[in-house]
């Protein structure tokens, strides 16, 4: 089984030796089902593009699998269209309507689904947010229930090793949070489809996927799923496209030497002996509506970018949204409500926790 110290090794290769080693572990996972039985998900994102790039070198005629969540900014679609061979799916339940049934996602993954469990575990206890008696319980790890803690997994809120206790003030909010929205906009209608798939995943992204990664490498055969860049860096993808000329799409921007400062790049900035790059554009892209890091973000933040970018997406995001028969509040068909969302959690862990 691979070790956190193998990890890092791999991590510290020369890009060289990473494209090697991930033309290997491609080949390898390809012949073993059949390149007619296998495809790559392309999301149309630099790293999902750069992977698409090295398998395509090696057998030309591969599928590319879109996963068209409709939450995907423009150019990204434009984009993906622009390859041939390309195979999208679209998920049987819209954006709305995943938050209207499971919550929104906001922090983390790992963070929403403890927040999601926990208030389905609370509510089997006949408490509701805003109640004496729900605040004192969520309030003090003494009072919290022991089944809270058990569908939380090891540690739950209290773990020693990751501090989830700061959080729990979110099971207080008059709306839900979760970490379905992935799960089916876009893990579902992939597991739906016949064909073994290859995924540019980084274990350096989050602690799920880095523990993914040291439960089958990059090849988990039994899954019918590949991860070979796992071991690669953001570092590695940027340099990657910038020592191929690689087109990507037009919403990154340009890669550029230097290092993100806002809307400066200063050149002079060296990243372990490598001159960094980053991109003038998106960091990251994904679902523009998605809330999963904005706090972590150091910069104008994405949904700021978005308010400059794409206004009329920017709106859809932030206006409308209303309170259900329960109370809880959801998108309508006005938009989704995030502006209420973000400014409940900013009351909670400061004013520009997340920027919007």
């Amino acid at each position: 089984m691979p070790t956190k110290d193998e990890l890092r090794i791999l991590q510290a290769l020369p890009l060289e030796m990473k494209l090697r080693r991930t033309e290997a572990r491609a080949k390898e996972f390809i012949d073993y089902f059949g390149v007619e039985n296998c495809a790559v998900s392309f999301s149309g994102g630099k790293d999902s593009t750069v992977l698409a790039h090295i398998v395509r070198k090696l057998y030309p005629d591969i599928e590319l699998v879109f996963c068209n969540t409709t939450l995907e900014y423009p150019e990204i679609q434009k984009f993906v269209k622009s390859f041939d061979n390309v195979t999208i799916l679209y998920p049987k339940m819209t954006y709305a309507q995943v938050i209207q049934k499971y919550g929104y996602p906001f922090i983390s993954k790992e963070v929403a689904e403890r927040v999601y469990n926990a208030r389905r575990c609370l509510a089997s206890y006949n408490l509701t947010g805003g109640t004496s008696t729900f605040n004192t319980i969520i309030s003090s790890q003494e009072h919290f229930p022991m089944r809270v803690s058990q569908l939380l997994g090891t540690g739950g809120f209290f773990s020693k090793r990751y501090d989830f206790s700061k959080w729990r003030d979110l099971l207080t909010l008059d709306f839900h949070i979760s970490n379905m929205c992935c799960n089916e906009m876009k893990k579902k209608p992939l597991h739906g489809y016949h064909k073994k798939m290859l995924v540019a995943t980084l274990a350096e992204e989050s602690q799920l996927r880095q523990t993914a990664w040291l439960k089958t490498g990059c090849n988990a055969f039994e899954q019918g799923v590949s991860k070979p860049m796992s071991f690669w860096t953001e570092q590695d993808v940027l340099h990657y496209i910038k020592r191929n000329n690689l087109p990507i799409a037009s919403v990154y921007g340009e890669v550029v030497y230097g290092k993100r400062d806002g809307a400066k790049y200063d050149n002079t900035l060296l990243d372990i002996g490598n001159v960094s790059l980053c991109t003038t554009g998106c960091e990251r892209t994904g679902c523009f509506a998605c809330g999963f890091g904005a706090h972590r973000e150091k910069s104008e933040g994405r949904f700021v970018a978005l308010k400059h970018t794409h206004p009329r997406l920017y709106n859809y995001c932030m206006d409308g949204g209303e309170y259900n028969s329960e109370g809880v509040w959801q998108p309508n068909t006005k938009g989704l409500g995030l502006r209420h969302c973000i400014d409940a959690i900013n009351s909670i862990y400061g004013k520009n926790f997340i920027k919007y």
